[in-house]
């Protein structure tokens, strides 16, 4: 299969979370926004502990490694059902949705799209493309495992599966330094 195909897939399960998020944000549904909210405090707490503050080279580094370390976790469980690839897809997508209704019902749909935008336009293709990536693989070694004849598929899978990982890592650089420098200036 060509990687557009993976690409759908992880496009379409970012779609799927995302408007779950919105609707879980719209209901009344008290165990999943305790999980999000959870989340959000959890984000906040990792923050004060490392002294994360906007324009330090420490806070990108952080950022990209918390990103990229997510991405090689779930790149390398793939083969596990390719469930790590699904939960990331759907759980991030939701997650920020929900956080992006309360964003908007707080503050303004300007001040969510000038926090958003500028570091998301590098950080949703990568996860997207990373997920993608991990799917390719995951589903390759799992055929490879149960049928004999595809086995040799495996390695130029792994292949082209390996090159698009190191995209999504790539275009988290970018996202990390505008999150931490530019992100900042657009919100304050």
């Amino acid at each position: 299969m060509r990687f557009r195909f993976w690409v759908l897939i992880a496009g379409g399960l970012f779609i799927i979370g995302s408007w779950a998020g919105i609707v879980f944000s719209t209901i009344d549904t008290t165990g999943i926004s305790d999980l999000f909210y959870e989340q959000a405090s959890t984000l906040e707490d990792i923050v004060t502990d490392f002294d994360l503050a906007p324009f330090q080279v420490t806070t990108a580094v952080f950022i990209f490694l918390k990103n990229a370390s997510a991405l090689v976790i779930s790149f390398l469980f793939s083969p596990f059902l390719c469930i790590l690839p699904i939960v990331a897809l759907l759980f991030n997508s939701a997650f920020l949705s929900f956080i992006s209704v309360i964003i908007i019902e707080e503050e303004s749909l300007g001040f969510l799209l000038a926090g958003l935008l500028p570091h998301g336009i590098f950080e949703i293709p990568s996860l997207i493309i990373g997920e993608a990536a991990a799917l390719s693989l995951g589903v390759a070694l799992i055929v490879a495992l149960f049928t004999m004849d595809r086995g040799h598929r495996l390695l130029p899978r792994f292949k082209i599966s390996l090159k698009y990982f190191l995209i999504a890592l790539g275009l988290l650089v970018p996202a990390a330094i505008i999150e931490t420098f530019v992100t900042p200036l657009l919100i304050s």
